[in-house]
C-alpha cells in the first residue's frame, strides 16, 4: 500500500510510538505551533497559519482513514493526526504565548482522554469523519476552557 496515507494518519511517524502514540501526536503539533510562535509571526499570521493546518489536518486525515480503514480498521491507536489537529483548534484565535500552548495542550489530552460530554458519543459512530470529528469537539471544548481561564487569570499570561 502507498505510504502517503500512514505518514498523514501517523503525523510523520509519530503515530507509531508505541506509549501514549495520542500524546506524541499531540506533541508534534505543539512542536509545530511553538516554532511558529518563536518565528515571531504576528497574532493574525499565527491564526491563520493555524485555520490551514487544522482544515488541511482534517480533510488529509478523513482521507488517510478511509485509505487505511481495511489495513488497520477503524481508529488505530497509531492514527494520531486527529490528536494533533485537536491540539491545534484547543490554541485558536487565544494570545500568542508558550504557556497558553502548554495549557491548551493539557486541556486538550485531558478532554480527549476522558471525552466527556459528548466526545465519546461522537468517537462510537465508526466512520471516518468521527476519528476527527471527536479531536475537533475535544479542541473547541479546550479552546472554551482555556478562554475561561485567560479571562479570570488575565494578570498571569
Amino acid at each position: 500500500m502507498n505510504q502517503f496515507p500512514k505518514l498523514i494518519a501517523t503525523f510523520f511517524g509519530l503515530g507509531y510510538i508505541s506509549k501514549a502514540p495520542g500524546t506524541f501526536g499531540a506533541s508534534g503539533g505543539f512542536l509545530l505551533s511553538y516554532c511558529l510562535l518563536q518565528s515571531g509571526l504576528d497574532f493574525q499570521m499565527f491564526h491563520i497559519s493555524h485555520i490551514f493546518f487544522v482544515i488541511t489536518a482534517y480533510f488529509s486525515g478523513v482521507w488517510a482513514c478511509s485509505k487505511l480503514a481495511d489495513e488497520w480498521g477503524h481508529d488505530p491507536s497509531r492514527v494520531v493526526i486527529d490528536e494533533t489537529m485537536g491540539f491545534w483548534i484547543s490554541i485558536l484565535f487565544l494570545p500568542l504565548h508558550f504557556y497558553v500552548l502548554l495549557t491548551g495542550f493539557i486541556l486538550f489530552r485531558f478532554f480527549d482522554i476522558l471525552k466527556p460530554f459528548g466526545i465519546k458519543k461522537i468517537d462510537q459512530l465508526k466512520s471516518h469523519h468521527s476519528v476527527m470529528l471527536d479531536d475537533v469537539v475535544a479542541g473547541i471544548y479546550s479552546n472554551i476552557t482555556l478562554q475561561i481561564i485567560l479571562y479570570f487569570g488575565k494578570a498571569y499570561f
